[in-house]
C-alpha cells in the first residue's frame, strides 16, 4: 500500500471515526492535525508549522464577514424586531389555505435575507408560530415542516455565515457565491408556498377551514409592512446591492449590513443595553466556534496535500475515465450521504481538500459547484435522523409533537430540495446567471 493511501486512511478515516463517536468538530480535526503534522511534516518542526498555519488561518481578512453577518441576526432576534416583522407579514396574508404555514415560509425568507444563522431562524419561528398553529388545529406535520424547511433556506440566501466559510475554505469568490444562492433560495421558498397551498387544498383536514384572527383593512393592514417589513428588507437590499454592484467587498457589505441593523434597532428604540449585550454574546459564541473550526480545517488541508493524499486521490478519481458530469454527480451523492451523519462544517472539512483540486483540474465552474455544495449542506440540515434543524425543532416543539411527526413533516421539503439540486445540475444558469451579471 502506497504512502499516500495510508495518509488518506489516517487523515480522512481518522477524522470521520472521531466525528462518528461524538468528538466535537474542532477538537477532532486538531487531534488529527497534530498526529498528521508529527508524521508527515517532520516531527517537532511540523508542529511548529502547524501552530503558524493555525494562527494565519483565523487572521485572514476574508473571514471578517462571519461575525458581522451573525450579529445582524442576533440584533434582530434580541431586540424583538423579528416579532414585528412576523406581525406585518401575517396581516398581509389572509384567506389562504394553510395560512400560518405560508406565513412561516414568507417570514423565514425575510429573516434569511437579514440573518446569518439557520438555527436561530428555526428556533425563533418554532417557538413563536408553532404553538399558535397547533392551538388553531393545524396538523403537527404541516405546522413543523415549513418552519424547518425555511430555516434550511437561510443557508442559500445572503447573508449566510456558512456561505462565507465555504468560500473561504474552497477559494471560491465569496461575493459571487453569496449572489449565486439568491435565485435558488427564492425558487425553493416559492415551491414551499405552492406545496403548502396545494397540500391543504387536497387534504383540508391538515389545517382549519377558517382561522380566528383579526381582520385588518386599509392602512391598518399595511402599516406594519411599511413600518417594519420593508425597512428590514432594505438591509438585504444594502448588502446584496453593494455586492452585486461591485461597490463593496463582502467584508464591507457585512459591515454595512450590521451597521444598518443597529441603526434600524435604534430608530425603533428597541436596542436596549441588555438586548445589545445578548446579541454581542451570541455573536461572540457562534463566531468563536466557527473560527476555532477554521483553525483545524486549514491545517487539515495542508497536511493532506503535504502527505500526497490529496494529489493521489485526485489522480485516482480523474484517471478512471469518468465524464465530468458523472464525477460531479458522485461528489453530490457523497455530500448527501455525509449529511445524514455529520454536520455541515464537518462536510466541508472532510471533502473540500479533495473536491476542490478535482474541480480545478476538470475546469468545473466553481460558482456552479459551490451553489450545489450549499444545496447539499442545506439538505443535510433536514435529513433524518441527525439533521440539525430536526433536533432544533424537537427542542422547541411541545411534547405532543413527536420525532415521528418531525420526520414525516420534512420529507416533502427534502424531495423539493433534491429537485432543486437536479435542476441546478442540469441548468447551471440557475446558479450562475446572477453572479455573471452582477458579481
Amino acid at each position: 500500500m502506497s504512502d499516500w493511501v495510508l495518509a488518506a486512511w489516517m487523515m480522512l478515516g481518522g477524522s470521520t471515526l472521531l466525528l462518528f463517536i461524538g468528538m466535537p468538530v474542532a477538537l477532532t480535526f486538531i487531534t488529527v492535525n497534530i498526529v498528521g503534522a508529527w508524521l508527515y511534516m517532520g516531527g517537532e518542526p511540523g508542529l511548529a508549522q502547524l501552530a503558524r498555519s493555525s494562527v494565519g488561518s483565523v487572521t485572514a481578512f476574508s473571514l471578517t464577514p462571519i461575525p458581522l453577518f451573525v450579529l445582524m441576526g442576533e440584533v434582530l432576534f434580541h431586540t424583538g424586531l423579528a416579532l414585528k416583522v412576523i406581525e406585518g407579514i401575517e396581516r398581509l396574508i389572509r384567506r389562504l389555505p394553510g395560512r400560518l404555514a405560508v406565513v412561516a415560509v414568507v417570514a423565514g425568507t425575510v429573516f434569511s435575507a437579514i440573518s446569518g444563522s439557520t438555527i436561530a431562524t428555526t428556533a425563533m419561528l418554532g417557538s413563536l408560530l408553532l404553538p399558535v398553529m397547533l392551538a388553531r388545529g393545524y396538523a403537527p406535520t404541516l405546522a413543523t415542516g415549513p418552519i424547518m424547511a425555511i430555516g434550511a433556506v437561510d443557508m442559500l440566501i445572503p447573508p449566510s455565515a456558512l456561505t462565507v466559510l465555504l468560500g473561504s475554505l474552497s477559494g471560491i469568490s465569496i461575493s459571487k457565491l453569496l449572489i449565486g444562492g439568491v435565485l435558488p433560495g427564492v425558487v425553493l421558498s416559492a415551491a414551499f408556498v405552492l406545496w403548502i397551498v396545494l397540500r391543504v387544498r387536497l387534504t383540508p383536514s391538515l389545517a382549519p377551514a377558517t382561522e380566528d384572527h383579526p381582520e385588518y383593512t386599509g392602512w391598518a393592514r399595511w402599516k406594519p409592512f411599511f413600518g417594519y417589513v420593508l425597512p428590514t428588507l432594505s438591509i438585504f437590499g444594502v448588502v446584496v446591492g453593494a455586492l452585486a454592484g461591485g461597490w463593496a467587498t463582502p467584508t464591507e457589505c457585512a459591515a454595512l449590513g450590521a451597521f444598518a441593523t443597529l441603526v434600524l434597532a435604534l430608530a425603533y428604540r428597541a436596542l436596549t443595553f441588555d438586548a445589545l449585550l445578548k446579541a454581542l454574546k451570541g455573536t461572540a459564541g457562534i463566531s468563536g466556534m466557527i473560527l476555532f473550526i477554521i483553525l483545524g480545517a486549514t491545517t487539515f488541508a495542508q497536511i493532506l496535500s503535504f502527505s500526497g493524499a490529496s494529489n493521489g486521490l485526485v489522480q485516482l478519481i480523474t484517471g478512471q475515465g469518468w465524464s465530468t458530469p458523472m464525477i460531479v454527480a458522485g461528489m453530490m451523492l457523497m455530500l448527501i450521504f455525509l449529511g445524514i451523519f455529520v454536520d455541515q462544517v464537518s462536510m466541508m472539512m472532510i471533502t473540500l481538500p479533495i473536491f476542490m483540486p478535482i474541480v480545478q483540474r476538470l475546469g468545473i465552474d466553481p460558482i456552479w459547484f459551490g451553489v450545489m455544495f450549499l444545496i447539499c449542506m442545506q439538505l443535510g440540515l433536514l435529513l433524518p435522523p441527525h439533521g440539525l434543524l430536526l433536533m432544533t425543532m424537537r427542542g422547541v416543539a411541545p411534547p405532543e409533537v413527536t420525532m415521528v411527526h418531525i420526520f414525516k413533516a420534512v420529507v416533502p421539503y427534502v424531495v423539493m430540495s433534491l429537485v432543486l439540486l437536479a435542476a441546478v445540475f442540469w441548468l447551471p444558469a440557475i446558479a450562475t446567471w446572477l453572479p455573471a451579471r452582477f458579481g
